[in-house]
């Protein structure tokens, strides 16, 4: 019955097939085209396609024809077993056979496969396939790789760190998820991994079908289990049984030898006298023998048991024994006194006298030091006379005296003929250097800072400095080709155009109707609350002048052109207040000391070159050596601080020859000669010879202590000057006076 139904339906198909167009099988009829065919390519009627099996819709009906041939239902049934074999053969969908439109030959075009959604997708590759690489070449790119098809990979949108904490708030499953760099996302780690993740951080075996304590399996020990095969299949050797007739030979040779005589064996020895060896004997050795270790003291007549009278204490001294502490006992024990030995009790101080006798033993020393007979004066270095260094100033030739209190600050000229002094009451003298006689006098406002002649030859003024306030003068009696030099360079006919950082400090120059010889020709006004310039300092070419001052945000130091009649402040802030400043004598360098550092700038350059540290507490006074390698510094604790500039940042020699603090230092600018000048009075001249050899150390020696200033409120000699171009040297005290020595 299901062969007549199958002829019918069969029958039925092919009457429709006549009817009507296969519309259906056309619907069906469709090819997958190659990669390198366009999407838009129909399919030609020329193609030789094959067709799919058509699909009987009235397949299911239960109405079929009786009627059926037997040579149509063996065909059915060829055909029939032909379909179920070529399905067995082909389990994937038949391919169709399309011509290529690039090589012009048949092919067969597979259908493309879509998965159901519920597929397994764990054996499936990464999408990203760029291999083992550093992903963080991608951190500029939009995408993350390529795929498997040479296709861009984008990089996955993803929160910034708020959404990432909203999502472990949100989602408590969060924490189970690994961040994988290949794809940029999160992937979720499965329960295994989780679990492999827990005992790693347990110190527990990442696998957790592993038995640490499984019974041991014997593989080669046990009953039945032991190897009784050879460990070769060699054949046992014929030496194995058969004697060697080697041995022989050697052993007939050892006899024979016995024989002769010529082996003779091991005579007992004679003497059976026990040897017996030092264990504590040492080496003999060349070095000398240790010391011996100390003896205890012997016992004392207090130490008795049954002493005199006049040993034991009293009351009052055994009360006052037992009061003080052990340490500050005359005696470790009171004398006692027994009748008989046999009533003195068992020493209660025993163990303790046992264990420091053995500390004493023990830390005693054992070294026999040899002691080196030293002549003293032998440590003291040869210095060379001071005869020999001669000339330098030994004696006080002429006393120059001002009424107005101190001598605080004076100047020579560059000549050396001519001297100004001022004091504490605004005067300033001007006085012949030989004979001490009084040229010319000014007087100003206030006490009198600072002085210092202009080092210019071919011109010649001095700078005053007083209250916020510095003054140049021109002084009398000069010739007229430097007192028209002077003056033209003082007081211009033409000033100098301005310069383009204004300055607050006012230059003002006296008109030449009204200025006399008595009064400046030009004055410099500083800012307010500078205070008084404490001290002038001028440059080897004349042109510029440093002043400090007491006080000013700039701590006080300005520096002054004269030819372009323009002031700057060096330093917009410097650390600590300055006391002292100096230019160096040949480069453009720049010295400034405070408190208790000496710092050098380059002005060129406008940076720090070194820092000096001289280890005084407060610097009071400096100078730079004519050769710009050397500088000394003094200060309030009474040191005196050489430094060589070339060696290092720590003094090379610290001086202390004065009994007070130092208060002035100057080099001579000709001579190998130094002077300083103290609180107690008193002047020491210094020998101070520097060679141009970097190999040999400079020779300073002690010459002269000059004495001729009287103390007077605490302070003695402020200030010391040598003259250009003799060994001359010039002092002023607190007592008013100005000294001259000569050699």
């Amino acid at each position: 019955m299901g062969v007549l139904g199958t002829a019918g339906r069969k029958r039925k198909q092919r009457a429709d097939e006549d009817a009507a167009p296969a519309l259906f099988s056309a619907a069906v009829d469709m090819a997958m085209h190659s990669d390198e065919e366009g999407d838009n390519e129909d399919s030609d009627a020329n193609d030789e396609v094959d067709e799919f099996p058509e699909i009987d819709a009235q397949s299911d009906s239960e109405e079929y024809d009786s009627a059926a041939d037997a040579e149509e239902d063996e065909d059915d049934e060829a055909d029939d077993d032909d379909a179920s074999s070529d399905n067995e053969h082909h389990i994937f969908p038949r391919p169709k056979t399309v011509v290529s439109d690039i090589t012009g030959q048949p092919k067969r075009v597979y259908p493309e496969i879509e998965p159901d959604y519920d597929s397994d997708s764990s054996t499936e590759d990464t999408p990203n396939r760029v291999g083992n690489v550093p992903m963080h070449w991608y951190d500029d790119l939009p995408h993350v790789g390529y795929d498997i098809d040479g296709k861009k990979v984008l990089r996955p949108a993803r929160g910034d760190e708020l959404d990432k904490f909203l999502q472990t708030v949100e989602d408590p499953s969060a924490w189970t998820s690994a961040f994988d760099k290949n794809t940029q996302m999160d992937k979720p780690l499965t329960p295994e991994e989780l679990d492999i993740i827990r005992r790693l951080h347990d110190h527990e075996n990442p696998d957790a079908g592993y038995d640490p304590y499984e019974p041991m399996t014997e593989w080669f020990t046990g009953k039945g289990k032991e190897e009784v095969m050879p460990l070769s299949a060699a054949p046992e050797p014929k030496r194995r049984w058969v004697p060697s007739k080697w041995e022989k030979k050697k052993v007939m040779k050892i006899v024979r030898a016995i024989r002769q005589g010529r082996i003779v064996p091991n005579k007992p020895k004679a003497s059976t006298q026990q040897q017996f060896y030092s264990i504590w004997a040492e080496p003999s050795t060349s070095h000398a023998p240790s010391l011996p270790a100390p003896k205890t003291k012997l016992p004392t007549n207090s130490e008795s048991y049954n002493p005199p009278e006049e040993y034991l204490p009293t009351e009052a001294e055994r009360k006052e024994w037992e009061e003080k502490d052990s340490e500050d006992r005359e005696r470790d024990y009171l004398p006692q006194k027994y009748s008989a030995l046999r009533l003195v009790p068992g020493y209660d101080r025993f163990i303790k006298e046992r264990f420091n006798r053995q500390l004493d033993l023990y830390l005693a020393p054992r070294v026999q030091r040899a002691k080196l007979n030293i002549d003293p004066k032998s440590l003291i270095p040869k210095l060379p006379s001071p005869s020999s260094l001669r000339p330098f100033p030994t004696y006080k030739a002429l006393t120059f005296s001002h009424s107005g209190g101190f001598a605080r600050c004076l100047s020579l000229s560059p000549n050396g003929a001519w001297a100004v002094s001022g004091d504490d009451k605004g005067v300033v003298s001007m006085w012949e250097v030989n004979v001490g006689r009084e040229v010319k006098q000014w007087k100003f406002s206030s006490k009198i800072g600072s002085i210092e002649w202009c080092p210019r030859t071919d011109v010649s003024y001095f700078a005053v400095g007083i209250e916020e306030t510095l003054h140049f003068i021109i002084p009398p009696n000069l010739p007229a080709a430097v007192y028209n030099l002077t003056y033209k360079l003082l007081a211009p006919a033409t000033l100098p155009p301005p310069s383009e950082t204004p300055s607050v400090v006012k230059w003002t120059t006296t008109s030449s109707s009204k200025w006399t010889i008595d009064t400046p020709i030009l004055t410099l006004n500083l800012p307010q609350s500078s205070g008084f310039p404490k001290q002038t300092a001028w440059h080897r070419k004349g042109d510029y002048l440093a002043t400090v001052s007491g006080g000013g945000p700039q701590g006080g130091v300005w520096i002054h052109q004269i030819s372009k009649r323009h002031s700057q402040a060096p330093f917009k802030k410097i650390r600590g207040d300055v006391q002292l400043v100096q230019f160096h004598p040949v480069k453009p360098h720049f010295f400034v000391a405070t408190q208790q550092y000496v710092r050098i700038y380059n002005l060129a350059e406008q940076t720090l070159l070194k820092t000096l540290m001289p280890g005084i507490k407060w610097i009071s006074s400096m100078d730079v050596h004519s050769s710009g390698d050397h500088v000394i510094v003094g200060g309030y604790d009474r040191k005196l601080c050489w430094f060589d500039l070339d060696l290092s940042e720590k003094p090379y020699k610290v001086l202390r020859y004065h009994s007070r603090a130092i208060r002035s230092l100057h080099f001579h600018p000709t001579y190998p000669l130094f002077a300083s000048s103290s609180d107690d009075g008193t002047i020491q001249i210094f020998h101070s010879r520097v060679y141009n050899d970097l190999m040999t150390d400079p020779l300073i020696v002690p010459l002269k202590i000059l004495r001729g200033h009287e103390i007077k409120d605490g302070l003695g000699v402020l200030q010391v000057k040598w003259c250009n171009s003799h060994p001359w040297l010039v002092s002023g005290g607190a007592d008013g006076a100005v000294n001259v020595w000569c050699s």
